[in-house]
C-alpha cells in the first residue's frame, strides 16, 4: 500500500506519488504505471508525477533543487518534460509545505532546472527554457497529411497547421510521422488561428494518446505560429493564448528567449493504493 495524490493542469491529469526517499517505487516499473494510469481499473491519468529528492535520483543537479520531477508517461514510458505536470508537481511541493509559496520554486528535470513561480491570481507560470526551432517534416492522419515544424521544448513536437481542428479525426490512433527526424517519438499538435495572437489547438501525446491539454505543446506551437507569422522581428517579448480542450494557457516568448508557461494547477484527490 502506498500514497497517491491526483492533480489537473487544464484538465491534463496525473497521479502523483510522493517517494521522497526513493524508497516506496524504486525503479517505478512501467507496469505500475500503466496500472495508476488506467481509467477503468487505476486511478486515471495521462501520466505520473514521482515527487523524488533530486540526491536520490541525479545528483549533478542537487545542488540547484531539492526536488526532482520524475515524470512518466501514461504508457510507462520515460519522458524529459511536461509542462502542465511541473506546475502541478509545484502546487503540490507548495501545499505540503515542501518549498516556501513566496519564493520561486526550483525543480529539477530530465530536461534540467526549471523553476515556477506563483501568480496573484494563484495561476502558475513555469520558465522552460529557450525553444530550438529545427525542420519541417510532415505528419499523416489516415489519407490526410500536413507539413509540421519541428519544435523542442525539452520534448519533441511536431506542429501542424490545419484549416480545422476536426481535421485531425478522432486521434484515437498516433498520427503518421517522420521517424527520421523524432527517433524517439513525438508529440504532434494540430493548430488554427484564432486571432491576434491567439489559436487552439488539439494534441496527440507520444505514450499518452489524445490529452485535454499538453503544456509543452502549447508552448511549441506559440512558437512555431510566431516563428511563420514573422511576430518576432526584433525578439520582443509577445504573449500569445492557446486554447486546449481543457481550458487556456498562456505562453510568453520572452526577449531572452526564453518560454514561460502560465496556467492554472489543482491537487484534487488523495487516497491510499496498491496498484
Amino acid at each position: 500500500m502506498y500514497p497517491f495524490l491526483k492533480g489537473h493542469g487544464t484538465e491534463n491529469d496525473f497521479v502523483l506519488l510522493p517517494d521522497h526517499e526513493g524508497f516506496e517505487h524504486g525503479d517505478l516499473p512501467a507496469e505500475r504505471v500503466r496500472a495508476l494510469c488506467d481509467r477503468r481499473a487505476g486511478i486515471g491519468g495521462d501520466g505520473v508525477l514521482r515527487v523524488i529528492r533530486t540526491a536520490v535520483i541525479d545528483p549533478a543537479q542537487a545542488d540547484q533543487a531539492e526536488w526532482f520531477m520524475d515524470y512518466r508517461n501514461a504508457d510507462g514510458s520515460v519522458s524529459e518534460m511536461c509542462g502542465n505536470g511541473i506546475r502541478v508537481f509545484a502546487q503540490h511541493l507548495i501545499a505540503e509545505g515542501l518549498v516556501p509559496a513566496d519564493q520561486p520554486v526550483p525543480i529539477a528535470t530530465r530536461d534540467g532546472l526549471k523553476i515556477v513561480v506563483v501568480n496573484p491570481d494563484d495561476t502558475l507560470t513555469a520558465d522552460l527554457g529557450r525553444p530550438q526551432l529545427l525542420g519541417q517534416s510532415e505528419v499523416t492522419v489516415g489519407d490526410r497529411a500536413w507539413g509540421a515544424r519541428h519544435v523542442d521544448l525539452g520534448n519533441p513536437h511536431a506542429v501542424a497547421f490545419v484549416d480545422d481542428l476536426t481535421d485531425a479525426g478522432l486521434l484515437l490512433d498516433e498520427p503518421g510521422y517522420d521517424h527520421g527526424e523524432y527517433p524517439e517519438g513525438v508529440n504532434v499538435e494540430f493548430v488554427v488561428r484564432q486571432g491576434e495572437r491567439h489559436v487552439a489547438m488539439r494534441v496527440h501525446e507520444r505514450g499518452s494518446g489524445e490529452t485535454r491539454s499538453c503544456g509543452t505543446g502549447a508552448c511549441a506551437v506559440m512558437v512555431a505560429v510566431a516563428d511563420a507569422d514573422g511576430d518576432r522581428p526584433d525578439g520582443r517579448e509577445v504573449t500569445y493564448r492557446v486554447d486546449v480542450p481543457g481550458g487556456v494557457l498562456n505562453v510568453t516568448w520572452t526577449a531572452d528567449d526564453r518560454v514561460l508557461l502560465t496556467g492554472p494547477a489543482e491537487i484534487v484527490a488523495a487516497g491510499i493504493a496498491d496498484l
